[in-house]
């Protein structure tokens, strides 16, 4: 009896399951596992905080006091007469509440504006405890349990917010306890940063708990004596993926390279270890290895790659690990072949760092911030709107083009684009993400604003987790007031060009539950059934004021947020741009048609 297919032989299965149905369970089991990934990252986070908090680990501390401080008011926590480390253990013990939660709603429902909160209850979707989330989704698609399509497309929203609001939410703020608040810094990206004189050690992957404490061990002084008398100049740190992402924006790491690069890295020949742990790691890279002198190194418990070395990582010896395997990257770099060096040229310059708090401060000052600036731009049409622009690589598509496609479409029609994971990596890759690329690619009206204080036209946001960044963003907008009283109210859009993970579902579908319109490529797994296709691009809208659109021509695609966000627009009675873009309004078209 299975697995459940959808063929052309039979309208259902034979056990009754329908079209619709098979499409709905299906499309929810996979935003299980990517919103369980996303929730499991948070976790650990939490457990890192905890063991910061007891000093049991000296590889932790708690590095962005202000954040802690602000976030124990935000959940009742007394902060006045004590010391950081009491507030970390409680703030911890409270956080880890939510991933088991067995009464009431996740505690960051509350930060969502008014709207959305009623949209939620409305539909009974309202996130309770993370974990229970994807459990009750797990039993829902159990054989002989839910079979309404409907119905378990709301149990992926809800799964979906447990993610956003709860665990990516989480793994977000309490990244920035740990490792300190990113700031704005420049560093560079592409496999140009591989040195041919240096230790290089990648690493690849989701969980910053070993990367950044990597950071901190490859400048021992002892370590690089050791690199040194190998004939070594240095220790080179490089990073893939969302790793790369979260070491970069707090450390100025550069980048390698994203998702489809992680082979092209080992190829170089100069990559000593390539360091990994959990998620978009190809298995392929352990058999690559052997073409090569690198060594694939995993840490994960919950992760093991057959031919790699596996040194499991345990927060508590977070720093012996770390030095450990530094160690055997210096040990490596002696048996490089200096017939397989290959390293290509190609870097580029790029600025990390936009988080929520950073932008207030630079649109409004130090002393003053505020969205009101960003605010005011959209209301007088010298900006558009923005758009969230994120996602994985996909070797269906030419690598990283849909990204870099879509996002000089948005920017030169003045749409400030902000941006995570490996879709901030491509736009890095091409210039996007250096200021100066503003006042090549952007519309005029975008361009004064970045020029105005000197930020670049993409913004990077983080990592995949930190996705919940655009949310808290767009809540912002909301309470800064004048363009909308809810998220779904704003002229804002989200994309995903090239997504190929479960996790990018999850994304989506909270993205969407939380009021923003969000065209992905390639069309989510449903289409075999139109029924639940038409739930999530048109029904979605009764519910949450926005849907999801399926595109592929990335113009194309940038064009229908382009629409969605003159519509918005519209709704609010704003002005048309300011200034002339290619891209003209519907209604400014039309008129010229007609005349």
């Amino acid at each position: 009896m299975g697995p459940c297919r959808i063929t052309k032989k039979a309208k259902e299965g034979v056990c009754g399951a329908t079209v619709d149905t098979i499409a709905a369970r299906n499309l929810l089991r996979s935003l299980l596992g990517g919103g369980a990934a996303h929730s499991d990252h948070g976790r650990e986070i939490v457990h890192a905080l905890a063991l910061a908090a007891e000093g049991t680990s000296s590889a932790y501390k708690i590095r962005g006091p202000e954040k802690l401080r602000k976030l124990a008011e935000e959940y009742g926590l007394a902060i006045d007469g004590r010391g950081d480390e009491e507030i970390a253990r409680e703030l911890a013990d409270l956080l880890l509440v939510e991933f088991g939660k067995q009464k009431g709603t996740l505690a960051n429902v509350r930060r969502a504006p008014q709207q959305q909160q009623k949209n939620w209850a409305a539909v009974n979707v309202t996130p309770r405890g993370v974990d229970r989330e994807i459990v009750t989704g797990m039993h829902m698609t159990h054989i002989g349990v839910d079979n309404d399509p409907e119905h378990l497309l709301m149990g992926a929203v809800r799964a979906a917010l447990a993610d956003g609001w709860g665990g990516s939410m989480i793994a977000t703020d309490v990244s920035d306890i740990l490792f300190g608040q990113p700031r704005p810094l420049r560093s560079r990206v592409n496999l140009g940063v591989l040195k041919e004189d240096e230790v290089n050690l990648i690493v690849h992957g989701h969980e910053p708990t070993l990367s950044d404490v990597i950071v901190a061990a490859a400048q021992d002084p002892e370590l690089l004596a050791q690199a040194r008398a190998q004939g070594a100049k240095g220790i080179n740190l490089a990073g893939i993926c969302c790793t790369a992402n979260e070491i970069l924006m707090r450390h100025g790491v550069p980048v390698a390279g994203n998702f489809l690069q992680q082979e092209l890295a080992v190829m170089t020949g100069v990559v000593d270890v390539m360091l990994v742990d959990v998620q978009c790691v190809f298995p392929a890279v352990t058999e690559l290895q052997k073409c090569f002198h690198t060594k694939v190194i995993s840490t994960s418990t919950k992760a093991k790659f057959p031919g790699a070395t596996h040194i499991e990582f345990h927060e508590e010896k977070a720093m012996e690990t770390a030095q450990a395997i530094i160690r055997l990257a210096i040990e490596n770099f002696t048996h490089r072949d200096p017939a397989k060096v290959n390293i290509p040229s190609a870097q580029e310059p790029l600025v990390a760092g936009f988080t929520t708090e950073v932008v207030f401060e630079i649109l409004g000052g130090r002393y003053r911030p505020s969205f009101r600036p960003l605010n005011d731009g959209i209301q007088t049409g010298r900006l558009r709107g923005v758009a969230g622009v994120v996602g994985c690589n996909n070797p269906k598509f030419p690598h990283d083009e849909y990204h870099l496609a879509m996002v000089k479409e948005l920017i030169r029609n003045d749409v400030l684009v902000l941006q995570t994971g490996c879709s901030a990596i491509a736009c890095a890759k091409a210039g996007l993400l250096a200021p100066e690329a503003a006042e090549k690619h952007a519309g005029r009206g975008l361009r004064e604003i970045c020029g105005a204080v000197g930020m670049p036209a993409v913004l990077h946001v983080g990592s995949c987790v930190d996705n919940s960044r655009i949310l808290t963003a767009c809540t912002e907008l909301v309470k800064e007031g004048g363009i909308g009283d809810s998220i779904d109210k704003l002229p804002v859009a989200g994309a995903a060009p090239e997504w190929m993970s479960e996790k990018a579902i999850s994304i989506g579908m909270y993205v969407v539950a939380s009021g923003i319109f969000t065209v992905v490529n390639p069309a989510l797994p449903i289409l075999g059934s139109r029924y639940v296709e038409e739930l999530l691009t048109k029904t979605f809208e009764k519910h949450f004021g926005a849907t999801w659109a399926f595109e592929e021509d990335p113009i194309k695609a940038a064009h229908l947020m382009i629409d969605h966000i003159d519509r918005k627009r519209a709704d609010l009675g704003l002005p048309l741009p300011m200034y002339e873009v290619p891209y003209a309004p519907k209604t400014e078209q039309n008129d010229v048609k007609a005349s």
